[in-house]
């Protein structure tokens, strides 16, 4: 390897799965790069760098509700957005980007061709979130899909089924206005291991490539690859050194390395991402899920490409300057947050919703809350109905990513309006609605006067199974008059503690919970911090609904374990 440079793994920390990557030079020598959102809302987040080493959320592709209504109805918590892969084609002196992706509803049968809704999206400006167009839908059976040009102008999709006739690869033309498919063909089905999925198709001396992930989402992910001499439909052979890229059998920090994509930088080196967790082979404490990492790659003329393992500090292909970005809607990604909410602005990009949010439900800076985020409560609390299922209904909760294993997130909470039993507002560490923990401020009964409602602290949580509440009623010095600061923070490579007190005596910050990481270690996604309101289920006249307003969100980093 030539001229290198040392660079830190992960990329984009925190929940940024199944990552794919451009480098386009008719963009100011861009790279940018999409990555998986689930139920998140908004969806598919766009990350753009000019050198590689600085990373900033740019939008989301998946910005507005009517997009994609139906992710209001997914029912378990590994539905949502897979895998989005983003390209660029330049035709006729106009430029397009384009995503192709499925929305997926997991508790569908799995031979339902309606589990599948697959479509692409595309936009001249990736830095305006709104710019993407509306969905253009698609018959297909499957997932993880990919779009290919041929040099004979041809576009095909390229995409992974496990449950049909044959198990494995599947590929198509694809009219990208109308939808319409050709033929699908299988022109691979992988090397024998688990869910061959992930497909990327690329051409290069004389050869197309064929790159997937196998060996399921897990410790044994893993990249393979194969080749054909005689056009995209095969058929392909397979490298003769599967897998290209794995940490599986190994005792490396970093593990389940797979769902790989390759690009090229400014000097024609080539790079792959690819996603991996922070677990270690216990792979038992990963709060933070499956992000995104980059590790060089060396691919000489008609040869195979050769990968570096992945590790927490690399030494690449040479990056050059840093050079950072003036545009986009975001910050960047390992940057320090403090949200004040100022009068006429709107809701920051990196935000997001557990599914659709309920319309009205947040507001920005009201008259009589400047500098505050009002939040109305909703009928359903963080774990719903089962820790599945909402109906379709809104939970109201937003949040941030975690993207530092160690951090302090904290929020000033104005709960006046608490009037009814069980009404609700703290803060969660939040995976999925079976796994996430709160400290919540709530009016409950008093102890020796069941009549009399008064503020408590509690912590509770559910991971997996629910975990027994810890309630305890306000200290003498304080009450629901004035604001209430509350704090999460990640204190060591294991633990979350949550903290309440004055807003205005710090001193008095008091410790009423702790949780494991291990607790938020499961599925296909990653941790989000962020305030939640609700009234547990109770009804009423407009649900019973009240509101609390939330100011002064801060989140600093302070520490990442890479090794």
């Amino acid at each position: 390897m030539a001229a290198s440079s040392t660079y830190t793994n992960p990329i984009l920390p925190g929940f940024h799965p199944d990552p794919s990557c451009i480098f386009v030079p008719s963009w100011d020598n861009t790279y940018f790069c999409a990555s998986s959102s689930f139920n998140a809302f908004p969806g598919i987040p766009i990350h753009a760098s000019r050198d590689l080493q600085n990373w900033k959320l740019i939008g989301n592709a998946f910005s507005r509700p009517e997009m994609l209504p139906r992710l209001a109805t997914t029912n378990r918590s590994t539905g949502g957005i897979w895998a989005p892969t983003i390209r660029y084609r330049e035709e006729k002196g106009k430029g397009t980007f384009w995503i192709s992706t499925t929305l997926v509803f997991d508790d569908l049968p799995k031979d339902n061709v309606s589990r599948w809704d697959n479509f692409v999206i595309s936009t001249e400006n990736p830095y305006n979130s709104t710019s993407w167009t509306d969905p253009v839908h698609y018959g297909f059976g499957g997932y993880d899909t990919s779009l290919f040009w041929d040099d004979d102008g041809k576009v095909y999709v390229v995409g992974s089924h496990q449950y049909t006739v044959w198990p494995g690869i599947q590929l198509a033309t694809i009219n990208l206005t109308s939808g319409e498919t050709g033929t699908w063909s299988n022109p691979w089905n992988g090397t024998g291991a688990l869910a061959p999925e992930g497909p990327h198709i690329y051409k290069k001396d004389g050869f197309h490539y064929l790159m997937i992930a196998e060996g399921g989402t897990g410790l044994g992910h893993m990249v393979n690859m194969a080749r054909s001499k005689n056009g995209v439909q095969g058929p392909y052979e397979p490298a003769p050194h599967n897998p290209i890229l794995t940490n599986a059998n190994t005792t490396a920090f970093f593990q389940t390395v797979g769902h790989a994509d390759l690009f090229q930088d400014t000097r024609g080196n080539w790079w792959a991402v690819a996603l991996s967790t922070r677990s270690g082979p216990d792979f038992l404490n990963y709060p933070m899920g499956r992000e995104t990492i980059m590790t060089p790659v060396t691919w000489k003329e008609g040869d195979w490409p050769i990968f570096q393992n992945v590790t927490g500090i690399e030494s690449g292909w040479e990056l050059g300057p840093q050079i950072l970005i003036p545009q986009g809607e975001g910050p960047y990604v390992d940057a320090a947050d403090y949200l004040t909410f100022p009068p006429k602005s709107s809701i920051p990009q990196h935000l997001i919703h557990w599914r659709l949010p309920t319309p009205d439900t947040y507001i920005v800076s009201p008259t009589g809350y400047e500098n505050s985020l009002v939040i109305r409560s909703s009928f359903l609390n963080l774990t719903a109905f089962d820790g599945y299922y909402t109906g379709g209904q809104g939970q109201t909760f937003i949040g941030q990513r975690q993207t530092d294993n160690l951090f302090t997130y904290s929020l000033d909470i104005d709960a006046s309006a608490l009037s009814k039993e069980e009404d609700e507002v703290g803060v969660s560490v939040f995976l999925v609605q079976r796994y996430h923990f709160e400290l919540g401020i709530v009016l409950l009964p008093n102890s020796s006067t069941a009549t009399t409602l008064v503020p408590h602290f509690r912590f509770r949580g559910i991971s997996n199974t629910s975990i027994p509440d810890r309630i305890v009623p306000f200290p003498s010095y304080l009450s629901l008059d004035a604001p209430i600061s509350m704090e999460i923070k990640a204190f060591n490579w294991t633990h979350y503690s949550f903290s309440a007190g004055p807003r205005d005596q710090k001193h008095l910050l008091q410790t009423y919970g702790y949780a494991k990481g291990s607790q938020m270690s499961w599925g296909f996604t990653g941790t989000l911090v962020g305030p939640y309101v609700t009234t547990n289920g109770r009804n009423g006249s407009s649900n019973g609904a009240f509101t609390a307003a939330v100011s002064n969100w801060r989140y600093l980093p302070q520490g990442q374990f890479i090794d």
